[in-house]
Protein backbone atom coordinates (compact mmCIF):
# COMPACT_ATOMS: atom_id res chain seq x y z
CA UNK A 1 0.00 0.00 0.00
CA UNK A 2 1.31 3.45 -0.80
CA UNK A 3 1.51 6.40 1.57
CA UNK A 4 -1.40 8.81 1.67
CA UNK A 5 -1.34 11.65 -0.80
CA UNK A 6 -0.65 15.07 0.66
CA UNK A 7 -2.12 18.30 -0.68
CA UNK A 8 0.43 20.83 -1.96
CA UNK A 9 -1.43 23.94 -0.82
CA UNK A 10 -4.43 25.11 1.18
CA UNK A 11 -7.61 25.29 -0.97
CA UNK A 12 -8.66 28.47 0.87
CA UNK A 13 -5.55 30.68 1.05
CA UNK A 14 -3.02 28.87 -1.15
CA UNK A 15 -0.34 28.65 1.54
CA UNK A 16 1.88 25.56 1.75
CA UNK A 17 2.18 25.30 5.55
CA UNK A 18 -0.11 22.29 5.99
CA UNK A 19 -0.11 19.68 8.74
CA UNK A 20 -2.10 16.47 9.15
CA UNK A 21 -5.21 17.10 11.23
CA UNK A 22 -6.28 15.28 14.35
CA UNK A 23 -9.82 14.60 13.04
CA UNK A 24 -8.80 11.43 11.22
CA UNK A 25 -7.74 10.17 7.82
CA UNK A 26 -7.63 12.85 5.15
CA UNK A 27 -7.86 15.79 7.59
CA UNK A 28 -5.45 18.70 7.15
CA UNK A 29 -4.86 21.98 8.98
CA UNK A 30 -3.47 25.18 7.48
CA UNK A 31 -1.23 27.17 9.83
CA UNK A 32 -1.53 30.33 7.71
CA UNK A 33 -5.33 30.79 7.72
CA UNK A 34 -6.22 28.48 10.66
CA UNK A 35 -8.67 26.47 8.59
CA UNK A 36 -9.14 22.73 8.69
CA UNK A 37 -10.31 20.68 5.73
CA UNK A 38 -10.65 17.06 4.71
CA UNK A 39 -9.75 15.34 1.45
CA UNK A 40 -11.51 12.24 0.26
CA UNK A 41 -10.74 10.07 -2.75
CA UNK A 42 -14.03 9.19 -4.41
CA UNK A 43 -12.78 6.83 -7.10
CA UNK A 44 -11.86 6.71 -10.75
CA UNK A 45 -14.09 8.01 -13.52
CA UNK A 46 -15.23 5.65 -16.22
CA UNK A 47 -13.53 6.24 -19.59
CA UNK A 48 -15.34 8.81 -21.71
CA UNK A 49 -17.22 10.54 -18.88
CA UNK A 50 -15.02 13.61 -18.37
CA UNK A 51 -15.66 15.29 -21.72
CA UNK A 52 -11.94 15.95 -22.17
CA UNK A 53 -11.20 12.70 -23.95
CA UNK A 54 -9.46 12.93 -27.32
CA UNK A 55 -11.55 12.00 -30.32
CA UNK A 56 -14.85 12.95 -28.73
CA UNK A 57 -17.67 14.52 -30.73
CA UNK A 58 -17.70 18.30 -30.90
CA UNK A 59 -21.08 19.96 -30.70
Amino acid sequence: MSERAAPFHCPYCGDEDLRPGEQGHGAWECAACSRAFQLKFLGLLAPGTSGNTPGGKKI
